[in-house]
């Protein structure tokens, strides 16, 4: 298998139909009854194990487990408490093999600069240890986004998304056409980038906010052009296989943007996808709070043109 960087894709990126709003929730009225004094849930990272959805927020060190149907009170909602203040979770993936949660913060200060870390814990929500990612990150605020498993080779991989485009903060971060995933190893106490997957350059988002892999099929989502890029991973190496599908979340009657704060995507089944969004900021458009600080599971439409999707194992 091949480890290296791969070519710039060159195939072109399809438009594809809106996503479909299957259900919807927020944070907070599914954990009222169970956690009161939890106020403000800015979800950053989702995840499913067990049957249930697993969020983290960037304000918050405890971990969330939702049932995907939203059902709120104390039978459908898990809340593990962690204590201490919160480290800026951004995702948190499921290593099967290691029984452990990998759990992202997207970078964090070193005596180099800054470089992402991964907070390692069992199933329970118990501490288990720190690694660094060995990879420069320009900003605490603009590093690593996303963060997903990949399963070949007869084991796991680590797979995370840089926030910007070239993995660049700034102005730089903004230019379309360089979406970078990074495929994570660990080698002693580090995990360390052992490979690096181009987005195709025909990719127009000027952000990355999460990544969720089933089998081969990659989902990469951006907040600020809130979308939702489909594509594939070719079985043999790390390379995306042609230029893939991008589907909008669904906009207002007016065509604004109505999802602008998606953080978070994992997988449910091969159509399905559950999606967590932050809270809006001041700056941002008032219609965006109704969609904050909310869980929302979304099918993805076929097109007339494409052919029944084969079965895939998540």
């Amino acid at each position: 298998m091949s480890r290296g960087p791969s070519a710039t894709a060159r195939p072109a990126v399809r438009a594809g139909p809106p996503l479909r709003l299957v259900r919807e929730a927020r944070l907070p009225d599914l954990l009222r009854e169970v956690a009161p004094d939890l106020h403000r849930l800015e979800a950053s990272g989702v995840a499913r194990r067990d049957g249930l959805l697993w969020i983290v927020c960037d304000n918050l060190p405890h971990l969330i487990g939702l049932d995907p149907q939203l059902r709120p009170g104390r039978g459908a909602v898990r809340l593990v408490r962690r204590p201490g203040r919160a480290p800026g979770y951004e995702d948190l993936a499921w290593d099967p093999e290691s029984g452990r949660w990998l759990v992202l913060v997207e970078g964090a200060p070193t005596a180099e600069g800054f470089q992402p870390r991964l907070d390692e814990f069992d199933a329970g929500g118990r501490l288990l240890g720190r690694r660094w990612v060995t990879l420069a990150v320009e900003s605490p605020n603009k590093g690593l986004e996303g963060l997903t498993t990949v399963r070949r080779g007869g084991r796991s991989w680590l797979v995370a998304l840089s926030e910007g485009n070239g993995n660049h903060a700034g102005r730089r971060g903004r230019r379309p056409g360089h979406g970078l995933l990074h495929v994570l190893d660990l080698q002693g106490d580090e995990w360390a980038v052992t490979a690096t997957v181009r987005l195709p350059a025909g990719l127009s988002f000027t952000d990355y906010s999460a990544v969720s892999a089933r089998g081969d099929t990659l989902a990469v989502a951006s907040q600020e052009s809130s979308a939702l890029w489909i594509g594939q991973l070719r079985p043999d190496r790390w390379e995306v296989a042609g230029g893939g599908r991008v589907h909008p979340f669904p906009r207002d009657r007016r065509g604004r943007v109505r999802y602008g704060t998606v953080e978070g995507v994992c997988w449910l089944d091969d159509r399905t996808l559950a999606v967590v969004s932050d809270r809006p900021k001041r700056r941002q458009a008032r219609r965006l709070r109704a969609q904050g600080e909310s869980v929302h599971i979304f099918e993805v439409p076929r097109h007339p043109q494409e052919p029944a999707a084969r079965q895939t194992r998540g």
